[in-house]
């Protein structure tokens, strides 16, 4: 069950910037100009709370425990609570009025390009790039790579205390 820290590194580290993007652009955004209505900056809404807080926190602490785990099990849960939180990122929005868990809002800009890259760095395109990245650690942590089927080898036999595979020559 042992897996190097290092493999879940970047990962974890890009899930908890990104969780935190999610968490906190409702709430900085209003200072650039970068939000959804209402664009006023530390406002609590439920809709920022369900769709952007939420998803946000569950990839932060799905990155932390993927960055800090030497254990598959817990790297692999850290990894897929980035897969729910980027999902949740992606279909929230969409799910919200059905569930009563409020709006996320509309675009504060005016412009279509920049409505279309708020809805991207808010919602979709943030969503997908952590299920992307969540995916991905799923998919590491999985499998053995000969690296680590190597290491395991050379475990057992310190623990035997052999040095290594007994050499034998062949027989005519």
């Amino acid at each position: 069950m042992w897996v190097p820290r290092s493999r879940g590194a970047v990962s974890g580290i890009l899930l908890i910037l990104l969780g935190l993007w999610g968490a906190l652009i409702p709430f900085v955004g209003p200072y650039f100009s970068f939000a959804f209505v209402p664009d006023q900056a530390w406002t609590w809404t439920s809709g920022r709370g369900w769709l952007e807080v939420l998803p946000g926190a569950v990839t932060v602490i799905g990155g932390i425990l993927l960055l800090f785990s030497a254990n598959r099990a817990v790297a692999s849960l850290g990894a897929w609570m980035a897969v729910v939180g980027g999902a949740w990122f992606i279909v929230g929005p969409t799910l919200a009025p059905v569930l009563h868990l409020g709006e996320a809002g509309t675009p504060s800009a005016t412009e279509p390009a920049i409505k279309a890259a708020q809805q991207l760095a808010f919602f979709e395109g943030l969503g997908a790039v952590i299920l992307f990245l969540g995916a991905s650690a799923v998919g590491r942590l999985s499998l053995r790579s000969h690296r680590d089927v190597l290491r395991a080898q050379r475990q057992v036999e310190n623990e035997n205390g052999s040095t290594g595979p007994v050499a034998t020559t062949p027989t005519p």
